[in-house]
Order: C-alpha cells, then structure tokens, then sequence
C-alpha cells in the first residue's frame, strides 16, 4: 500500500476508533487495523481489507438516519434536536445524498469508496 493511500486510511481509522457515533464493532475494527499496521507496516494490506469487511455494514444509509431520527432519537437526543437532525437530513436527501454524515459514518464510506466497495 502506498504511503498516500495509508495516511488515507490511517487517519479514517482514527476516527473510527475514538468516535462516539461508531459502534463498538467499528472502534474494535479499527483499532485492530491500527494495531495490525503498527505491528507489521507489511501487514497493512491484509490488515485493510479486514477492516474494509468490517465497514461494509456499518455506514448508515441516509434512509436508516432519517428512520432513526423520526424514532428512537428523540429519547436518544431529545425532540428539538431530533426534529433539527432531521430537517438537515430530509435536506441532504433531496440534495442527493445516500449516506449518514456524522463522523464515523463519513469516515467508514470514504475508507469504502476508495476502495471501490460504495458509491458516494
């Protein structure tokens, strides 16, 4: 792996590990991906594409934020908060945007799109 495409990764997987919107799934993910390339820097391939099976099922598609936020949010986040997290993403949709915006998600599709397994 190239030293671009590691720093790529590498600072996405930050994110994911230390976020308090990813799962603890994805922060064990990813910090399995960290210890794996610090460990071995040649190990970084294979030690990617765990992770990339790892992310496949954890970016949250527009549709399942939207579905969150007219739910479960508003005892998650309360009802203002709730019912702004959700104008916002009634926006994006129509904008044409596919996925959750949050950090960990934006960070699990990029390291995905780069790698070719989503379109964003």
């Amino acid at each position: 792996m190239d030293k671009e495409l590691f720093d790529f990764v590498a600072e996405r997987a930050d994110v994911l590990s230390k976020s308090d919107f990813s799962t603890q799934v994805t922060k064990d993910a990813a910090q399995a991906w960290k210890d794996a390339v610090a460990a071995d820097a040649e190990a970084a391939d294979t030690a990617t594409e765990t992770l990339l099976n790892a992310l496949e099922e954890r970016p949250t598609t527009i549709d399942g934020v939207i579905g969150f936020l007219e739910g479960p949010a508003k005892e998650v986040l309360g009802e203002q908060t709730a019912a702004q997290g959700l104008a916002s993403q009634l926006e994006r949709k129509k904008a044409g945007a596919k996925w959750c915006d949050c950090e960990a998600c934006a960070a699990a599709t990029q390291i995905l799109a780069k790698f070719g397994r989503i379109e964003l």
